[in-house]
């Protein structure tokens, strides 16, 4: 029987099987692209280290003639190797766009550690000095190709042994190097980053050999990559033996699991999780969407059913009849979704996760696409089979009166009004029956998800637009010293840039890297906090503080949430460090942000008192790594023309050029979130999308199911006019209902989300109001509303009335 029906549906309804099959397909490829998209991001940087070797540790040491090799020989040590910290530049592209990456000193990098995954081309030959590869960025952002030439410019022997000599305002004049693109690669260390980033020249050891004085003078020094047997667990044992060989306890090390991979990992968690939510709401917007044509189907095929009921249909096979059209065009849309979705994955995942993706490209998830394609169709004929099941029941009692229409009535309201409420909160029964719990969820939701959506971009936007919510409250920065050598005399350059009257905070700040003891009974690997000087200079630079205070004495502290979550304390707690020979404890009086350094971003570090400064440090080989300040100006000032006095202020005070005022350093963070500004937006649109089928639908059905009534109170007097008014009537109450639930609640869920959104990042909170969206959502609801209105209204009022009459 549900095989003969079928074939009849077919026949006679296929257009709107078709349609059904096509709204299924757009909607469930654009979920499941979504949730793929979202899982692919969220495990790229684990699939691309467990392919390529990653480094465990990066040893800082910038000690010329440091004895690697009694390193290299360390037990804890599996590989190790070296890169001068040094560059090289290349013909037509600037020194500030940073573009090359250190040459590899020897040929255990690419090969033993940090082995990339070749996205395109090949690797270089390591004995070739003419041949390069680059990152996947490098590409697009110079317009360059696999094959292409490029000319590596390298120092002359004389500017490599100067100690003065910077690239960025004297051209390099040592040899040029033709070399070759010859492929894409990518690893951890040889990546793209998300800010900013044009991408890296990757050149061979055979660079590095064949120049070496042109890279390398005396009074330069190389760093190691360093990967342990252990990995992480043998991390104390050789920071120990390491102070043994190398006589020195300041060292900085960096876990590259905790200053890299992991915050890598969270931006990939961000960017998914925005994704996943993103499908997920899709999915609930497609539920209630395609829902409404599915129950709208089914209730028509119940209908046309009644006749066979009668002769001895069951209504176990009338549910699966009416039931089987909309799974066949389910079981179609759903294998079109898939196909959409594996096809959408070339440009997945977004965001940062682009960046370390080891596959790029065409990906098959089939966890995902395999479950979607059977999910998708027997989630549709559960919907199909309770409508129809609901169907069969409710069609055999009256449908419930609205209170609000039976009120209306008793008052003597006008009788637009009245049937207009009856066809907005009346279900009605039988063939007249219209889906008015969908339509006011659907106008609920709709308003809801729209400001909900457009309330966290306002938090988005905020965020994106305002470096102050991460911290960086300054807009000029300058490096007075690096490894206990200063650049000029500190005081007296600062003393004249706080006199600057665009200048309203100045401070004076130390950084050098504190660990703290292993912790607990395994001897977890201890922790790397890079300690600030908080020193005003004049008025002090703002900290944005999220607990507590700022320290005001040589035993105290104030830490940057990450630090602090990573040490396990919190304000009132105390906490051991190390800079030199000894340690020291400090209690801990705030939670704040940090400047965002070399050697650290916005969240991790800690601010301490010049006096807290010296007993870390008073030890330590060098009495600072950095030497820095940064410089915050009023609102309104000039930039550029601020930057350029300072740096004619400070070359005077110093007797001679080369203090140099720059941008601060961007934060990884705030481009996050820029790569998520777009998915609030799209959201806004299907729930928009949602909204207005959800209404569309019900005034539509309701004037097409209800032409008897309404041909009735037509032949009793009501005129056109009046029967248009009707149809408006029902959509404003629609409206008027998504307004009064949806405004509130919109508003509210936004504000929470975007609150959950800066714990996890974290940034200071502001409460985001979208205040166009608040002003505009009422009365562009009410617009829409009714121009949907405009043509069952039209229906309604040119209604043929003994022809309806006769045919009922």
């Amino acid at each position: 029987m549900i095989s003969t029906w079928l074939r009849l549906e077919l026949r006679r309804r296929w257009r709107s099987l078709l349609v059904l099959a096509l709204l299924v397909a757009f909607a469930g490829g654009t979920v499941l692209a979504s949730l793929a998209g979202a899982r692919r991001g969220d495990t790229a940087i684990d699939r691309l280290a467990a392919r390529t070797l990653p480094l465990t540790i990066v040893v800082l040491p910038n000690q010329p003639g440091f004895d690697w090799a009694a390193v290299a020989a360390l037990p804890e040590v599996e590989t190790l190797t070296r890169f001068p910290v040094s560059g090289f530049g290349v013909a037509g592209i600037p020194d500030s766009a940073e573009i090359s990456a250190f040459p590899p000193a020897d040929g255990n990098v690419l090969n033993t550690i940090e082995r990339p995954v070749v996205i395109e081309g090949r690797m270089a030959d390591p004995a070739r000095a003419d041949e390069v590869m680059v990152t996947s960025q490098f590409l697009t952002a110079y317009r360059k190709k696999v094959g292409d030439r490029l000319t590596l410019e390298l120092m002359s022997k004389e500017q490599a042994s100067s100690d003065d000599y910077d690239p960025a305002t004297e051209p390099m004049k040592g040899p040029r190097v033709p070399a070759t693109i010859v492929g894409v690669i990518r690893s951890p260390w040889f990546s793209d980053k998300i800010v900013g980033d044009r991408g890296v020249i990757v050149p061979t050891p055979g660079l590095y050999a064949t120049y070496k004085e042109n890279i390398l003078g005396p009074n330069r020094y190389v760093n190691a990559m360093i990967r342990l047997k252990d990995g992480r667990a043998g991390l104390e044992a050789f920071r120990r033996d390491l102070a043994v060989v190398s006589k020195r306890g300041d060292i900085d090390i960096w876990d590259w699991e905790l200053k890299w991979v992991r915050p890598v990992r969270n931006l990939n968690h961000f960017e998914a999780a925005s994704l996943l939510a993103f499908g997920l709401a899709a999915l609930a917007a497609a539920i209630v969407l395609v829902g409404q044509s599915i129950a709208r189907y089914t209730a028509a095929t119940m209908v046309d059913l009644r006749q066979l009921r009668a002769v001895g249909m069951t209504p176990r096979q009338a549910v699966g009849a009416a039931s089987a059209g909309p799974f066949l065009a389910a079981l179609a849309g759903s294998t079109l979704a898939v196909v959409a979705a594996a096809v959408a994955s070339i440009w997945l995942p977004i965001g940062a996760a682009a960046l370390y993706e080891p596959d790029p490209g065409l990906d098959i998830d089939w966890l995902v696409l395999g479950g979607g394609w059977l999910f998708i169709p027997l989630l549709v004929l559960a919907g199909s089979a309770a409508a129809a099941a609901l169907l069969r029941r409710t069609g055999e009692h009256s449908g419930r009166r609205s209170a609000v229409a039976m009120a209306a009535s008793r008052v003597g309201l006008p009788v637009p009004f009245v049937v207009g409420a009856r066809f907005a909160l009346e279900p009605g029964r039988g063939r007249s029956a219209v889906p008015v719990r969908p339509a006011l969820f659907g106008a609920v939701a709709g308003v809801f998800g729209v400001l909900a959506a457009f309330t966290f971009s306002a938090g988005v936007n905020d965020a994106a637009e305002h470096p102050i919510r991460f911290g960086q409250s300054y807009q000029l920065e300058t490096f007075l010293g690096f490894n206990g050598q200063e650049f000029a005399p500190v005081d007296k350059v600062l003393a004249e840039v706080a006199k600057d009257p665009d200048v309203i905070g100045v401070n004076d700040g130390r950084i050098a890297v504190a660990e703290s003891p292993p912790a607990g009974a395994a001897g977890e690997p201890g922790v790397s906090v890079t300690a600030y000087t908080f020193r005003p200079v004049g008025r002090p630079v703002n900290v944005t503080m999220l607990d507590g205070r700022l320290p005001s004495s040589a035993e105290e502290i104030a830490l940057a949430p990450v630090s602090a979550s990573q040490l396990g304390v919190k304000v009132g707690d105390r906490v051991t460090l190390g800079g030199g020979q000894k340690t020291i404890r400090l209690t801990v009086t705030g939670i704040s942000f940090l400047p965002t350094g070399p050697h650290n971003d916005y969240r991790d570090g800690a601010w301490v008192t010049p006096a807290g400064y010296d007993a870390l440090f008073g030890g330590a080989h060098y009495p600072f790594k950095f030497h820095v300040a940064e410089v915050a100006l009023r609102p309104g000032a000039d930039l550029e023309k601020v930057r350029a006095r300072l740096t004619a202020v400070a070359a005077k005070a110093a007797g001679r050029p080369g203090v140099a005022f720059t941008d601060p350093l961007e934060i990884q963070q705030a481009w996050q979130i820029r790569d998520v500004q777009a998915l609030p937006l799209l959201l806004a649109g299907f729930l928009a999308l949602l909204a207005l089928g959800a209404v569309g639908h019900a005034l539509a059905t309701a004037v097409r199911r209800r032409r008897h009534e309404v041909a009735v109170l037509r032949a009793l007097g009501m005129t056109r006019r009046q029967a248009r008014w009707a149809v408006v009537t029902q959509a404003t109450l629609l409206a008027s209902a998504g307004l009064a639930f949806g405004v509130p609640l919109g508003l509210a869920v936004g504000r929470t989300l975007w609150r959950v959104v800066a714990d996890i990042m974290p940034l200071a909170y502001v409460p985001p109001l979208a205040v166009w969206a608040l002003l505009l959502v009422g009365p562009l609801t009410l617009l829409l509303a009714n121009l949907l209105a405009a043509w069952p209204g039209r229906m309604a009022g040119r209604l043929r009335i003994g022809h309806v009459l006769r045919a009922e």
